[in-house]
């Protein structure tokens, strides 16, 4: 099964990234995870069951202790593996 990852993390600072943002990020693009793609306002990444769990475990533990008050995520089954 492959999933997508659509993520926010809060509270917003329009002037510099906040650390929960930073930390959120850097989990995401360091996974083995495929079709990353972040940004200010919202970030997705695509990739395996086992890759997209593991890697929203470490990025829901880390946001939320760099001081995220809020991760706002969803999770869509995209397809089978290997189609």
């Amino acid at each position: 099964m492959r999933l997508r990852v659509e993520f926010t993390t809060e509270p917003f600072d329009l002037d510099e990234a906040p650390a929960h943002a930073v930390v959120a990020r850097e989990v995401i693009q360091s996974a083995e995870l495929d079709a990353v793609d972040v940004g200010p306002f919202g970030n997705t990444a695509e990739g395996g069951v086992d890759e997209v769990l593991t890697a929203v475990d470490s990025l829901l533990r880390r946001a939320l202790a760099s001081g995220a008050t809020r991760v706002s995520l969803q999770v869509n089954v995209i397809g089978e593996e290997g189609r």
